[in-house]
């Protein structure tokens, strides 16, 4: 049974910086694209950066480009988003996500809450 689990949420002043991490188990993720979403409160969930799990090639959306990184550790299983410079706009629930394909993600986590103050 595929699990992901998030956690590194918490409250942080604007301009600084966190670090979540998605521990992966179940299966093997060697073809899988792992991912983060947010979704903050009263919007709708928001794609917000990806990594093909064996060739480390990464994506992200606009607002976040220059600013978070997300990485895998193959020796234990993890996915990490640093986030710097963050923003009041960067409060939301993020969640971390696993499919086969870039854009189409089949197992998710309960999701960590990030509250950047202002």
């Amino acid at each position: 049974q595929v699990q992901l689990v998030e956690s590194g949420g918490r409250l942080v002043p604007a301009g600084g910086s966190l670090s979540l991490s998605c521990a992966a188990s179940g299966r093997r993720f060697s073809r899988y694209f792992m991912a983060w979403f947010r979704q903050a409160s009263g919007k709708e969930r928001e794609w917000v950066a990806a990594i093909r799990w064996s060739g480390g090639e990464t994506y992200y959306t606009d607002s976040v480009k220059g600013r978070f990184t997300i990485s895998r550790d193959y020796s234990k299983n993890t996915v990490a988003l640093q986030m710097n410079s963050l923003k009041p706009d960067d409060t939301a629930v993020y969640y971390c996500a696993a499919g086969t394909a870039l854009g189409q993600y089949d197992y998710w986590g309960q999701g960590t809450q990030v509250t950047v103050s202002s």
